[in-house]
């Protein structure tokens, strides 16, 4: 059973998100607008589970199958949008040399990617905000030691609160 875990921020988090873009931009690289690194480890002095989440931004879902295809060919199994509109899953058929990475694809007007980017550059530009919901995601990860579905409802109502804020 996986436990979930806080780790301190890590500047080297930055250094893996690089590592990892450069491989995917050598797979997909002509077919992509970008590559942006979101969520919690994106996020300077903000504590996370140890995790890099990385947006691949398409132009539009015409792409996708291309990306599909590509991705399928390096060892990356498509698993759909997993409930959240305006971003595609992908995960590893094995096990490589970078830390753990969840791999999005996501065209450059979804929902999905607008509320990652909006929510990545608010806390990178409000301090206080950061430690606030580094409290959070710790009194959730306290409280919900072994059930991440619970962990991750716990934290979308601080999560659209800002959404809703900045976005309106």
């Amino acid at each position: 059973m996986r436990t979930i875990t806080i780790a301190m921020a890590d500047p080297q988090w930055a250094e893996e998100f690089e590592k990892i873009r450069v491989m995917i931009s050598g797979y997909i690289g002509d077919l992509i607008i970008g590559i942006e690194h979101v969520g919690s480890t994106s996020v300077p002095g903000l504590g996370a589970k140890p995790i890099i989440d990385i947006d691949v931004v398409i132009e539009d879902m015409s792409r996708l199958s291309s990306v599909i295809e590509r991705l399928d060919l390096a060892g990356f199994d498509h698993e759909g949008n997993l409930g959240i509109e305006g971003r595609e899953a992908f995960k590893r058929r094995y096990k490589d040399e970078f830390m753990p990475y969840h791999l999005y694809v996501c065209p450059k007007d979804g929902k999905g990617f607008r509320d990652h980017i909006a929510f990545r550059d608010f806390l990178r530009s409000h301090p206080d905000s950061v430690r606030e919901y580094l409290k959070v995601k710790e009194d959730l990860a306290l409280l919900y030691p072994h059930d991440i579905d619970a962990y991750i409802n716990g934290k979308k109502e601080y999560i659209e609160g800002i959404l809703t804020k900045i976005l309106t």
